[in-house]
């Protein structure tokens, strides 16, 4: 990297959604994070109901949990990065999202977009991004599915 150049981001946290998008997004911050020494933080984020309380050990108990978090530092590991796996259970995913990047001192915060319509045919972008979008206060990536023969 030239003189001056500066880094994309130092520090970039990955929201897992616990899906394919999850090893598309995780390669593609990797494969930018390593030639400039990056870190990485993935954070997958356990939504717990109004219902329950907040410290019930939802996803403590959960396999399908551990193996998102895992597939994803096997996915780092691919492309020689380290990655910092985290597991956060809130309310509001994208909450838990912005937190940690505020908490982490990201300057990059990644999340995928499943290319999904809604009844009636609208693409449908949910509540996190927006969230996220209007929030972060970093940099912000969002990586949308490739359009399928299905979701068309």
């Amino acid at each position: 990297m030239s003189e001056n150049q500066h880094p994309v981001f130092n520090r970039a946290v990955i929201a897992l959604a616990g899906n394919a998008s999850d090893t598309r997004i995780v390669h593609l911050v990797a494969e930018l994070a390593r030639p400039i020494r990056a870190e990485i933080v993935a954070v997958h984020v356990v939504e717990v109901a109004w219902s329950q309380p907040l410290d019930a050990d939802i996803a403590g108990r959960s396999e399908q949990v551990q193996q998102i978090l895992d597939e994803a530092e096997a996915t780092a590991e691919q492309s020689k990065v380290r990655l910092d796996p985290v597991l956060l259970q809130a309310r509001e995913v994208g909450a838990a999202l912005v937190d940690e990047a505020i908490e982490r001192a990201a300057d990059l915060l990644v999340l995928s977009l499943p290319y999904r319509k809604r009844f009636g045919g609208d693409f449908a972008i949910g509540r996190t991004i927006p969230y996220v979008l209007k929030n972060a206060p970093c940099a912000v990536w969002v990586v949308r599915e490739p359009i399928t023969e299905e979701s068309s």
